[in-house]
């Protein structure tokens, strides 16, 4: 395996990973943090870059994926778990958020249309061109990692060091929980992008697309994933830190709603006339970038698991899948998917954390279960919290439980029964590195 197809590979996974609501987060952290930005980018920075580099190390060392790491729970969990992964964020979420948000925050940055045609229009032309990328899984790195990526960074760095250039490096006061506790607001919203899920799928990727380059044995596949996390990694954090810069020192003469509306400001300022077109360029590019990705994970997962149909076969599905959910609006896109995405976060944390742990120190199927248990319990109240129900009795209850307030509060109790689960596993003489 050459270091070249490393490179590649991990310019590609680093696209993968960048779309449209990485682009956003990082600026409104900057604007909102102010004074307090360090702290902030450094908290977000865990959760929105280390947090998903763990996920591809839990794919890249477990023997069939995703699958594996959830049939320590249950054969049947494992599965099931996969295939709600790969569909939600995949089919009924990201592929067709992907295509909306390339319409709202690229295109129409550049041309001044609306209405249902317009996005139909736009959706054909957005997935005959995925289509064409996502057809020949052996040309993605190519394709992706040779040329999208580096058109990506170099609009990128031109937006950046233009701002490094032009504005003065003047913060406002901090607002909000970045006064008093800027790193939890920064983790907080590093978690909220949901990339260790991403990761999940898109660690068969970069597998694959090793395999395809030529790597043979496990050794070889598990160093060039975990170099090309790397090399993700490192391209993440530097893009996170430079957007989120932009929004800390950009002029504050009017209020921003979210971080689309900082960079459109932004692209404008430094660019005049030609920064809508900046702007949606970048938007355009990372939201495909994704897409390619997304189709290309769900198709070879498919294929995995249901031979009967070839890649292809799966590829037209799943584009035509996003093709008809992307036309229904961004908002009823995230209205269906959000509480779905709140309910499997927290159980996929806690399966890459909880396979990182047995891979060098043992584990067994009742740390797994407890674990899971207990994660679902606080996932299951995420979500019918999240579509309306009052839950005020139960909220007393859990509410004293840390960082409960921020949406985390299954971060403490999953880990204590994991450790209880581990040590009855322990007990029965039944722990096991993998």
């Amino acid at each position: 395996m050459s270091r070249k197809n490393v490179l590649f590979s991990g310019l590609m996974l680093f696209s993968l990973f960048f779309g449209a609501g990485n682009l956003i987060f990082p600026p409104l952290l900057g604007l909102e943090s102010g004074d307090n930005f360090g702290p902030a980018i450094t908290g977000f920075l865990i959760t929105g870059v280390l947090l998903p580099f763990m996920a591809i190390m839990a794919i890249s060392l477990s023997e069939n994926g995703l699958v594996s790491i959830g049939s320590r729970v249950h054969k049947l969990f494992g599965l099931i778990f996969a295939i709600i992964i790969y569909m939600s964020i995949g089919a009924f979420y990201g592929i067709p958020r992907a295509s909306n948000v390339a319409y709202e925050l690229g295109v129409k940055q550049i041309i001044d249309v609306n209405g249902s045609l317009a996005l139909f229009v736009f959706s054909l032309l957005f997935f005959g061109v995925t289509y064409f990328i996502s057809l020949n899984p052996t040309k993605i790195v190519d394709r992706i990692g040779q040329y999208l990526t580096p058109i990506l960074l170099l609009v990128l760095a031109l937006l950046v060091v233009r701002a490094f250039i032009k504005f003065e490096n003047i913060a406002s006061p901090a607002v909000g929980n970045y006064v008093t506790t800027p790193f939890v607001k920064g983790f907080v919203e590093g978690y909220f992008t949901m990339d260790a899920v991403a990761a999940l799928a898109f660690g068969i990727v970069v597998i694959n697309a090793l395999k395809d380059k030529g790597a043979k044995s496990k050794s070889e596949l598990v160093k060039g994933t975990l170099w090309a996390g790397v090399i993700a990694g490192l391209g993440l954090a530097v893009v996170y830190v430079s957007l989120g810069w932009i929004g800390r020192v950009i002029p504050k003469e009017s209020d921003f709603a979210n971080g689309a509306e900082i960079l459109t400001v932004a692209s404008g300022l430094l660019f005049a006339n030609g920064g809508g077109l900046l702007f949606g360029v970048i938007v355009t590019l990372a939201c495909l970038t994704t897409c390619v990705g997304l189709i290309n994970a769900c198709a070879r997962f498919f294929t995995e698991i249901y031979p009967k149909l070839q890649y292809r076969s799966y590829v037209a599905i799943f584009v035509l899948i996003g093709l008809v959910v992307s036309n229904l609006g961004l908002s009823v896109i995230l209205k269906l998917a959000v509480p779905l995405l709140v309910f499997i976060y927290p159980i996929a944390i806690v399966l890459v954390i909880l396979s990182l742990f047995q891979h060098f120190f043992g584990g067994g199927k009742m740390m797994y279960r407890l674990s899971v248990f207990v994660t679902s319990i606080f996932a299951l109240y995420g979500v019918l919290t999240n579509v309306g129900f009052k839950l005020e009795v139960l909220t007393g209850w859990l509410g004293v439980i840390p960082f409960f307030e921020h949406g985390l509060g299954w971060i403490l109790p999953a880990f204590v029964v994991a450790l209880i689960g581990y040590g009855m596993d322990k007990f029965r003489g039944q722990l096991a590195i993998e």
